[in-house]
C-alpha cells in the first residue's frame, strides 16, 4: 500500500506568546500543495524504515514515521512492518515534510490494518508526534491555533492562482527560529485577514519569523523581494523557513519566476 504525504505553505503565521510548557501559542493557516513524498508499507520480520531520495540526517529510528508506528503499536499490538519513504519535500524548509510523513504514517497503518481509528483520535496521536502533525492529516486549508494543533476549517481557495516555491541552500531548525523571535499580539486576527482579497495581503498578512530571520539571513529577504519584482501578488516565508513562496495570478510571471530562480541553482517547485 502506497500513500503520498503532501507539503504545505503557511499563509500568515503569528507567534502570540510563550507558553508555560516551553512551546508557543500561534495562529497560522496550513495550505496544502501538490508537492509530496512517497510512503509505502510492507509486512516484515522487524520494524524498519528505508529512506530514499533527499538525504535525511539522524537515526531512522528517530524519524517521525517510526515514532508514528510505535505510538500505534503500543495501543494495537501491531505486527512488524517495513516503511519505505522516498523524500522529495526539502528538509529544513518549513514545508511540513517530516510532519506530513508522520501524520500519513498514522493514516497508512490505520488503513493497512483496518484499525478503525476516527479522525478525532488520529489527531490525538498526531499531536504526540509534533505540533504541525494534526494539520497534515488533512489535504485542505486548516487554521491552526494554540501550538498549531487546535484545528478549524478556513475558507481559502488558491486554485485560480499559480504557487511557486523556492528554497536557498540554507536550512532552518524550528528551535533556532523560535529562539530569535519576540512574541506579540497581531493587530487583526488571522481568520479576518484571510477573508480579504489576496491583492491586499501584501500590506497586512505577515509571517512573524521573517522579522527574526531576515536580518540574520539576508538572502531570504532578497528572495522575497525578487518574487514581488517578478510579479507575485503575495510572497512570504513559509513556516520557520527557509523556503519562500509566491502566489502569481499570471502564468507568464510564474514561468519567469521559475526561469529566474532556476538560474540561481536553488530548489524550485
Amino acid at each position: 500500500m502506497i500513500i503520498y504525504p503532501h507539503a504545505k505553505i503557511n499563509i500568515g503565521l503569528h507567534v502570540l506568546e510563550r507558553r508555560s510548557d516551553g512551546f508557543h501559542n500561534i495562529e497560522t493557516v496550513f495550505y496544502p500543495i501538490e508537492m509530496c513524498d512517497i510512503l509505502e508499507i510492507k509486512p516484515a520480520d522487524k520494524p524498519q524504515l528505508f529512506l530514499y531520495g533527499q538525504e535525511v540526517e539522524g537515526d531512522p529510528q528517530d524519524n517521525l514515521c517510526m515514532k508514528a508506528y510505535r505510538v500505534l503499536q503500543a495501543d494495537f499490538d501491531l505486527p512488524p512492518v517495513q516503511l519505505h519513504l522516498y523524500k522529495q519535500i526539502p528538509v529544513g524548509a518549513g514545508m511540513g515534510g517530516g510532519s506530513s510523513d508522520g501524520a500519513y504514517t498514522l493514516r497508512l497503518i490505520n488503513d493497512y490494518f483496518s484499525l478503525g481509528i476516527n479522525d478525532s483520535k488520529l489527531e490525538e496521536y498526531a499531536a504526540r508526534l509534533g505540533s504541525d502533525c494534526p494539520a497534515m492529516l488533512y489535504k485542505r486549508p486548516t487554521l491552526g491555533t494554540e501550538k498549531g494543533d487546535r484545528l478549524s476549517r478556513v475558507d481559502i481557495d488558491l486554485s485560480p492562482f499559480y504557487i511557486f516555491v523556492c528554497k536557498p541552500s540554507i536550512s532552518m531548525s524550528t528551535a533556532q527560529a523560535y529562539a530569535n523571535i519576540s512574541p506579540q499580539k497581531p493587530k487583526r486576527p488571522l481568520q479576518q485577514l484571510c477573508a480579504l482579497p489576496i491583492s491586499e495581503w501584501k500590506e497586512c498578512m505577515v509571517n512573524d519569523f521573517e522579522s527574526a530571520l531576515f536580518p540574520q539571513y539576508p538572502i531570504l529577504k532578497e528572495y522575497k523581494e525578487q518574487l514581488y519584482h517578478l510579479g507575485a501578488c503575495y510572497a512570504s516565508l513559509t513556516g520557520s523557513g527557509s523556503a519562500l513562496y509566491g502566489i502569481f495570478e499570471s502564468k507568464e510571471c510564474y514561468l519567469q519566476a521559475h526561469q529566474y530562480f532556476n538560474q540561481l541553482q536553488t530548489f524550485v517547485w
